[in-house]
């Protein structure tokens, strides 16, 4: 997400965060636990990136309230099981007062579903395929853009297989939130936390 320059907010133990999150319980934990933190989970990295589609055009603090009940209406965001999904769960998630009902985006989740498991088929995983777009930078010193040309790769590699709401800026919120990218603010207190966690983690 977009954040000013050098912006930070302390809480009132004296820990400098990213300005972002503001004072909300769930938004602070998701801020100092989660958001950066390395994932190569195939069914978590497919709950983020259809997560940051459902954002598009809210606060991604909407999206964090109702994540429990996306998990249950998307069966924990399992793309094997969303992949079967048909008109009648579309009918029946447009019915859901816990997530959002925009058909356009509950159709992509589904479309995007089968699009994965032609991902997992050709690459692997998931996990592999997106890894791939990694930048060779992995934190910005100042404000933090929108999108990269990175995330304009994966976005036009997923328009090209057919994945739905997967624009650029899309795709780079999900690079941020995955934590291919360490977006923490300089002077954030997680900053150095994700930057071990990357150093540790891994690559599919």
């Amino acid at each position: 997400m977009p954040v000013p320059p050098n912006t930070l907010q302390i809480d009132s133990h004296g820990t400098p965060r990213c300005w972002w999150c503001g004072d909300d319980a769930q938004y602070v934990t998701y801020h100092d636990h989660e958001w950066g933190q390395p994932v190569d989970d195939d069914i978590r990295l497919f709950e983020k990136i259809c997560l940051e589609g459902f954002q598009a055009g809210l606060s991604w603090l909407t999206i964090l309230r109702k994540r429990e009940n996306f998990r249950q209406a998307f069966a924990g965001f399992d793309f094997r099981v969303i992949a079967n999904m048909g008109e009648a769960d579309t009918q029946r998630l447009l019915t859901d007062a816990g997530i959002v009902r925009h058909r356009g985006k509950i159709e992509a989740t589904i479309n995007n579903a089968r699009r994965a498991l032609e991902v997992v088929e050709e690459a692997g995983s998931l996990a592999r395929f997106v890894w791939k777009f990694e930048p060779a930078s992995s934190q910005w010193d100042a404000a933090c853009p929108t999108t990269t040309p990175e995330a304009k790769a994966l976005s036009k590699d997923l328009k090209r297989r057919g994945w739905r709401f997967v624009g650029p800026t899309t795709a780079y919120a999900f690079m941020q939130a995955m934590g291919m990218v360490n977006d923490h603010l300089p002077g954030c207190a997680t900053r150095e936390v994700v930057d071990a966690a990357r150093r540790q983690f891994q690559r599919p």
